[in-house]
């Protein structure tokens, strides 16, 4: 057929002029731009009817030109099969809506004809002036006074002989000044573009400024814009623009992508992005699967019956709910299209792999003729786009009208509503809708949430035992505080000079009881089951993350990254990349080693001030028992430790927590001082310099006070130690029941106190952020009344921006450190930390689905530099755990008393050996107490000292010290390479990859290696097909 023929049915030929050889596609409408032979010119189309899914054809009515310009609409829409033409008996200057009120047709005398997709009622009062037409097919620009308003794609029916200049078709002038309004209204569920059948896959947002008034600036973003989207086109996307009238502000254009079948699975199978095949499905890895049940005894089958009952309750109900799929999944090709399951090509890909190759496409594409300037991340720094975001699938809470229920719904449904909190995640479905990176931070959080039960359990018990046996008879020190016959009616020294006064031992009774509560035997046992805990934990979760990685398909998921946007408009030195032999822009040694100074003196400077904050609540506790001893009654006077030590933890969180929010805004200043070439090379760097500060931060009042805390002080009256410029720090002690209370209030404030602040802050920060932003955008629309669209919804959610996961692994890392690093201090920790983990997970859930705009898909092989960070916190977590158990509680010294020095072999008297004496004549007058009006002849502190009569060294160290200090040094070293040692050799014993996985691994191969042979034998049958036969 020639190519200027168009065939229209048997007896009927239509001849086409050459620069009318364009097939264009506004809103599913086809358009054909013919000539017949008689030189007159007519139209078909064929579009989607409003009301029923089947096609129709729209013939113009002749009309005879009077010069009114009066428009009509089509006065007969009926449903055929086959498109037909009806050439205009008459020419006349008509215009005609169709039913479908997306597409305007404007014909003049000579029978030009242009279509424009998307008009709004506003739109459509305005006479389009002019129109574009490309001849190989490309597009049409339709442009009013305005300049250019559209650019729609078209078939590829294309005669590519044709040349690619536009032809200009100009509109005859009409006495009307504009069309009759149509209220029409984007149906606000909709998640395709107006023909109904292309499903939105990314959407772009941008504004312009006045027209009347374009600055330079604008110009350029303009000209950006246009040859962006123009090389979007050459790519194979399809673009729908949502022009600024039809948005809620009535400035801002929401421009439409998709991408179509082919193309996807081009960019699919370069990017290695897999599709279920038909032949194989995988074995299912359970426990206690087995072919022979009959040999199993007894008790392993009533486990195997209560696992499955457990199984169970925690999974979603199948028979309402879809259940995880089990396939293979394999790299697709078209050439394989039978072999996989596709039942729609629309669903083939998961809505994360679409955005996944959409976004591929945008960071390639060019924006400007030089090849150097490309993607859409440079375009989103400079302004020239606002925002780009796939969009959310349909209402949250609700299924589409049509009954459909999609993913986002499902979400909700089976995972972020809190009546779910028990049931497992859908992992399958957080991947598919969310990506693999989103799936792999729940499913990291789920795993550490489930590992948490044994230590929460161990924890309680250890807990419940230190209250039951608060009163009995191992806790022999809390009775001889408490009993006044015995120690309690010792006098203690001053806690501080001039103003404090002296005190009973026994006014530190319900100190010493709450002590015991976190310090008895059981701590040892915990402290050391949660080092095994944590090596394990980190064991397990690798084997975890191997099978995730193979289900997932991520052995090759990073991909080389190109610069980052602000470096290259920043760097302004160039070099040749050795790789790739062309100029890239690179930045100096020197200059890198510069910034790095810079940045570290200001993190030094921050970690300074951390410790600052520390020495203020220092001087807030000393000058706090001051006061209370003064001018306090008897109450505050016997619970003096506990108020200050509550009090300070709660001033210290308050700081943290500001210290906080000023340091990560000082830190994304820094790294953007230092400029990484790449993204990865930013969040390592972002995750460095928070860590570090977070780590000292949160820390650093907890390692005082375990560690360091009463270290310094000598004895009562030491007179080096007034002249010394650390005299705050060295009077600061512990109480006579030693240091552990304090270190567990201190924890339980700081830990407990931050996971309900940012629980809190999670929960109304988005709700806040999205109500104002809707107010503010109701209060400047021009229709109150009008519905939004999903893309108007999603635009005014919470951007989540590309460090949204950042800050989760971050909570949940330092609740690790709480977790573990002093966790013999308060045994309550992993049960707080798994109750607010299973809050947790269906809060961030709950945000990602309902607050939070749908986030940029990624594909990632692990959970980054925070598996290094979790296992260097392990590490110190044992070493922790060493100190606290020797230095901070007396357990070292109760055993040696037990041991060495004690006649009974028990603990009777080892408070009376745990004091030292003081003579009180030995005060300087300005030290002497001025509240006490007559002092005693001597009094007791905590130590193990030489008395006062000692003829070799009064006041010097005595004995017993050095046994206890020998005991502490010997025990650390010990439990240090124990627990090493053990843990090394059960990471050995666990395997990295399950053996299941390894099976999985090698029935993968042998399915890869069926469809390679197949492949093959197909091939040579299609090319011998004789052969075949014979």
């Amino acid at each position: 057929m020639d190519d200027n023929k168009l065939q229209v049915d048997d007896d009927s030929q239509v001849y086409l002029a050459p620069f009318q050889k364009s097939v264009l596609h506004p809103a599913h409408v086809r358009i054909f731009l013919i000539q017949n032979h008689t030189q007159r010119r007519s139209s078909w189309s064929t579009f989607l009817h409003p009301d029923d899914n089947s096609p129709v054809e729209h013939q113009f009515n002749d009309e005879k030109s009077s010069g009114s310009g009066n428009t009509s609409r089509a006065s007969s829409v009926r449903s055929t099969k086959t498109p037909r033409t009806n050439a205009p008996r008459s020419p006349g200057l008509t215009s005609s809506v169709y039913p479908n009120k997306d597409i305007i047709y404007e014909s003049d005398k000579n029978g030009s004809l242009a279509g424009v997709a998307g008009e709004t009622p506003a739109s459509v009062k305005r006479k389009l002036s002019r129109a574009s037409v490309y001849p190989s097919g490309t597009n049409l620009i339709a442009q009013d006074a305005f300049g250019p308003k559209l650019a729609t794609p078209a078939t590829p029916d294309i005669n590519p002989s044709l040349p690619d200049t536009p032809v200009s078709l100009d509109f005859a002038e009409t006495a009307g000044d504009s069309l009759p309004p149509k209220e029409t209204e984007v149906d606000p569920e909709i998640l395709y573009f107006r023909d109904g059948h292309r499903r939105i896959d990314m959407v772009l947002v941008y504004q312009e400024e006045n027209e009347g008034v374009m600055t330079e600036l604008e110009a350029r973003r303009r000209e950006q814009r246009r040859t962006f989207q123009q090389n979007l086109l050459k790519e194979g996307l399809q673009l729908e623009l949502e022009p600024k009238e039809s948005s809620f502000d009535g400035k801002t254009y929401f421009l439409k992508l998709h991408i179509p079948w082919k193309i996807k699975v081009q960019y699919a199978e370069v990017m290695g992005l897999k599709l279920p095949t038909k032949r194989f499905k995988t074995i299912p890895m359970k426990t206690w699967d087995t072919d022979n049940t009959k040999e199993i005894s007894k008790f392993w089958a009533r486990w195997a019956r209560w696992a499955e009952w457990l199984h169970k309750i925690h999974t979603w109900d199948t028979s309402k709910y879809p259940e995880e799929p089990h396939f293979y999944d394999y790299i697709d090709s078209s050439d394989r299209e039978e072999r996989f399951i596709v039942k729609e090509r629309d669903n083939a890909y998961t809505p994360a792999q679409r955005s996944l190759i959409v976004m591929q496409i945008l960071l390639r594409a060019r924006y400007d003729e030089n090849h150097e300037k490309s993607g859409i991340r440079r375009l989103l720094a400079d302004g020239t786009y606002l925002d780009c975001f796939p969009l959310h699938e349909g209402p949250y809470n609700k299924p589409m009208r049509n009954g459909e229920i999609l993913d986002r719904y499902l979400l909700y449904l089976i995972w972020a509503r809190p009546a779910q909190w028990f049931k497992k995640q859908p992992l399958w479905l957080i991947r598919r809708y969310f990506g693999e990176k989103v799936a792999l931070y729940f499913a990291w959080l789920g795993f550490y949430t489930k590992c948490l039960y044994p230590p929460a359990v161990v924890g309680f018990l250890c807990f419940i035992y230190g209250l039951g046996s608060m009163d009995g008879e191992d806790n022999i020190p809390s009775k001889e505080i408490c009993d006044f016959n015995i120690a309690g009616n010792i006098t203690l020294c001053p806690l501080c000079d001039k103003a404090c006064t002296y005190q009973k031992l026994g006014d530190s009774c319900i100190f010493s009881k709450l002590t015991y509560l976190f310090d008895n035997p059981a701590t040892v046992f915990f402290a050391i089951f949660m080092s095994f805990w944590a090596t394990t934990f980190l064991e397990l979760w690798k084997r975890r993350q191997a099978v995730l990685v193979w289900e997932w398909d991520l052995q090759n998921a990073e991909y080389d990254e190109e610069p980052r946007p602000e470096f290259e408009t920043s760097v302004k030195t160039f070099r040749i990349n050795p790789v790739t032999k062309e100029k890239e822009p690179y930045l100096p040694v020197l200059s890198k080693a510069i910034r790095s100074l810079a940045t570290g003196s200001i993190v030094f400077f921050m970690i300074c001030i951390v410790l600052g904050a520390v020495l203020g609540t220092i001087v807030y506790r000393i000058s706090l028992v001051a006061v209370f001893y003064n001018g306090g009654g008897r109450f505050l006077k016997r619970h003096t430790k506990i108020f200050t030590s509550m009090t300070a933890a709660l001033i210290n969180l308050v700081i943290i927590m500001i210290l906080t929010r000023i340091y990560h805004r000082l830190a994304r200043w820094m790294v953007n001082l230092e400029n990484p070439r790449t993204q990865t090379e930013y969040e390592s760097s972002y995750t460095f310099k928070i860590f570090l500060f977070e780590f000292v931060n949160f820390y650093s009042s907890l390692i005082y006070i375990a560690f360091f805390k009463g270290r310094f002080f000598v004895h009562p009256g030491d007179a080096d130690a007034r002249a010394s410029e650390f005299y705050r720090i060295k009077t600061d002690v512990c109480d006579p029941a030693g240091c552990l209370s304090e270190v567990c209030i201190q924890l339980a404030i700081i830990m407990v106190g931050k996971q309900c602040f940012n629980n809190f802050v999670e929960i109304l920060s988005p709700k806040l952020w999205n109500w104002w932003r809707k107010r503010t955008q109701i209060a400047a629309t021009k229709n109150h009344a009008r519905r939004y669209t999903c893309w108007e919804k999603d635009y005014q959610l919470q951007d989540p921006g590309r460090l949204a996961l950042f800050e989760e692994y971050l909570e949940m890392i330092l609740q690790y450190g709480f977790v573990t690093l002093f966790v013999a201090a308060f045994p309550l920790a992993p049960l707080f930390a798994l109750l607010n983990n299973i809050a947790e997970i269906r809060l961030d859930a709950y945000k990602m689905i309902k607050e939070a705009r749908r986030p940029l898909a990624e594909r990632v092989e692990d959970i980054g530099a925070w598996f290094g960070i979790l296992r260097g916190v392990t590490y110190v977590a044992v070493v922790s755990n060493a100190f606290v158990i020797a230095y901070t509680s007396d357990f070292i010294p109760r055993s040696v008393y037990t041991f060495v020095y004690s006649r009974t072999e028990n603990l009777i008297g080892y408070i009376d050996s745990s004091l030292s004496e003081f003579n009180t004549s030995d005060y300087r007058d300005d030290m002497k107490s001025d509240v006490e009006e007559q002092h005693p002849e001597t009094c007791q502190y905590r130590g193990y000292r030489n008395g006062p009569n000692d003829l070799v060294e009064p006041y010097g160290l005595s004995p017993q010290y050095w046994h206890v200090f020998a005991a502490r040094l010997a025990f650390v070293v010990v439990f240090e390479h124990v627990v090493f040692a053990l843990t090394g050799i059960m990471s050995y014993i666990i395997p990295a990859v399950p053996h299941s996985l390894t099976t999985q691994l090698q029935r993968e191969r042998l399915i890869a290696q069926e469809e390679k042979y197949d492949k093959e034998i197909r091939g040579k049958e299609d090319e011998d097909p004789d052969d075949s036969v014979n």
